[in-house]
């Protein structure tokens, strides 16, 4: 499927056909997608995080979502 992006979008995308990351602007459009969804889901967490603590609820630490963020984005943990 071919997309009409604007111009700064189109240039992304071309770029990242052109490098080779992808072979149809479908999918990047689809890794940009999940990476967004992936993104929120994270927020989430942190949030709920945030909301517990802050109602009492000791439930998740914050400091263990964190970690656990740090590790699957590839972040030290002294960054």
């Amino acid at each position: 499927m071919s997309y009409q992006f604007p111009p700064d979008i189109g240039a992304l995308v071309q770029h990242q056909l052109a490098a080779g990351y992808f072979t149809t602007e479908d999918e990047v459009l689809r890794a940009a997608l999940e990476q967004l969804a992936s993104e929120d889901e994270d927020v989430r967490a942190i949030q709920e995080s945030i909301d517990m603590m802050e109602g009492g609820d000791e439930g998740r630490p914050l400091n263990e979502v964190v970690e656990e963020l740090r590790k699957k984005y590839g972040i030290p943990s002294d960054a």
